[in-house]
């Protein structure tokens, strides 16, 4: 991603809900079967809470079972990063937003064919753009 987002973390504080600043800043998870976008099947574009970059789409997106939105992958290649995380006792991999380092949630390796992953992530960490006038 070329336009890097760099807010302090006050104006974060400003701009976020609670819940979005615990999630997208300070690496929260929302509960499972909480979210308002776990069981969403309306058609468009998933973006970041706090930056607006398209992430996922409603095209890759699937029920997984797991209680969050699940994708098979982002939207395009370079929109999010992967790192590992150790926390909890676990091995796992971090998926963040590139423009904004913003914590959307983890990818695992059992997602559907072709690829096989799925991108679980948090609905507090992402916006839908249905792509009509005036939002969701």
């Amino acid at each position: 991603m070329a336009n890097k987002v760099d807010k302090t973390d006050e104006q974060w504080r400003q701009e976020l809900t609670q819940e979005q600043y615990e999630v997208l800043r300070q690496k929260g998870t929302e509960r499972a079967f909480t979210g308002k976008y776990w069981d969403h099947k309306e058609t468009g574009a998933y973006r970041c809470a706090g930056c607006s970059v398209e992430l996922f789409t409603s095209d890759a997106k699937y029920d997984s079972h797991c209680g969050w939105p699940s994708f098979t992958a982002p939207t395009a290649e370079g929109h999010v990063e992967e790192h590992v995380d150790v926390s909890h006792g676990m091995e796992r991999t971090e998926v963040l937003c590139s423009s904004c380092g913003g914590h959307l949630g983890h990818v695992f390796p059992d997602g559907p064919t072709p690829a096989g992953l799925r991108y679980c992530i948090n609905s507090a960490s992402i916006e839908f753009d249905n792509g009509k006038e005036g939002g969701s």
